[in-house]
């Protein structure tokens, strides 16, 4: 009999990381059938849809709240789904606001949970985790601090990052030393329709201003997969400024190309910093969402580069400090000031062999076909 797989992912990176873990793990178990939540990545490799999480990704507490409504009624979709078609084991990639309750209701009927891209638990909330270690059966990490951090508490196994595969090794653009041609900025606003209509005004903005002291400098723009492209219209056009757009599976040789990068906090700063593209990282979510999250938030960093590096590698503005006329200053320091950006370049070149070795996605895939009985112990 075929094996049946439940698949709940939550927002872009999500979204990424099933499609990766799927691609490994139909080489492993074949004639696997996937159902769940996700987007057209994991659509893309066979997943039959429940529902589409374009409808409850957001970022921020406060916005959370705003999309409960639909998200309880995709949960019980999915719980109704798993009564009728129970599947030998469920796989919940990260999305911890749902994922963390769906876990104990699919322990409840009876349904082995894998647990793949670990919440930062870590650093909030980490009475969680004793909740957690009831309805999870194995804890699938990417970094190795997290490992440390369970060890004891949960079964969990670190498998490395995905993005080491993903994200080429090819030269950038500091590389020859100097600036030849025009000065390149690429703006990485976020994946999540909330994200983008707070930062990319902002970074519009921003561009403005070093278009003043540069006046032969080129932007672009990324654009996710999810960006609304008529926002992106009108928020462009409002800004007056010539803007390349380069699809989200060409970044790569976009951002390799760019000077600097302007970056929304979130997987993307991984990205950037594996090809040693110098950034700086902004964050901003509705100012209940701040306040709240800085009473309960326990990490030095918002961004993943400098939590991996355990240092501060790159600049990060957050909130009120994340407005053009700062993120501009940084910016300009950054250009004009080598010694800095080369420091900077530096640290970022110890980030691949930080995140692990090559076939991440297929070690995870191993773990999981482990309780499909596809693989050995």
């Amino acid at each position: 009999m075929p094996k049946l797989l439940l698949i709940v992912a939550g927002e872009a990176s999500g979204d990424h990381h099933g499609a990766r873990l799927l691609r490994e793990l139909r080489n492993q178990v074949p004639g696997l059938i996937v159902y769940g939540l996700g987007g057209e990545r994991m659509r893309e490799q066979g997943v039959e849809l429940v529902a589409d999480v374009s409808a409850i990704s957001v970022i921020g507490l406060a916005e959370v709240a705003r999309v409960l409504p639909e998200a309880r009624k995709i949960f019980k979709t999915l719980v109704a789904r798993v009564k009728v078609d129970p599947p030998d084991v469920a796989v919940l990639i990260d999305f911890p606001e749902f994922n963390l309750r769906l876990a104990p209701a699919l322990r409840k009927l009876g349904v082995k949970v894998v647990y793949y891209v670990s919440p930062q638990v870590w650093a909030w909330r980490r009475g969680r985790v004793k909740s957690m270690a009831r309805s999870i059966d194995r804890m699938l990490v990417l970094f190795p601090f997290e490992e440390v951090f369970y060890r004891g508490r949960l079964e969990v196994s670190h498998v490395g990052h995905p993005l080491v595969d993903e994200v080429p090794i090819r030269p950038q653009v500091w590389d020859s030393g100097s600036e030849p041609g025009p000065i390149r900025i690429v703006l990485l606003p976020g994946s999540r329709s909330s994200e983008v209509k707070r930062l990319l005004p902002v970074l519009l903005e921003t561009a403005q201003r070093l278009e003043k002291d540069r006046p032969d400098m080129k932007v672009t723009l990324i654009e996710a997969a999810t960006l609304d492209s008529k926002e992106a219209d009108r928020m462009i056009g409002d800004s007056g400024l010539e803007v390349e757009r380069v699809a989200e599976a060409d970044r790569f040789d976009a951002i390799a190309s760019a000077h600097l990068a302007l970056c929304a906090s979130g997987t993307a700063t991984l990205e950037v910093g594996l090809l040693r593209t110098p950034m700086i990282v902004v964050y901003r979510v509705g100012l209940f969402s701040y306040w709240l999250g800085r009473m309960i938030v326990k990490v030095p960093f918002i961004s993943l580069v400098n939590l991996v590096l355990g240092r501060a590698v790159v600049p990060e503005l957050i909130q009120k400090e994340a407005e053009a006329r700062k993120i501009g200053a940084e910016a300009l320091d950054i250009l004009n000031n080598s010694a800095r950006r080369e420091t900077m370049r530096s640290a970022l070149g110890e980030l691949r062999p930080a995140l692990g070795t090559s076939g991440a996605s297929a070690r995870a895939a191993s773990e999981v076909a482990v309780f499909l009985g596809g693989g050995a112990v």
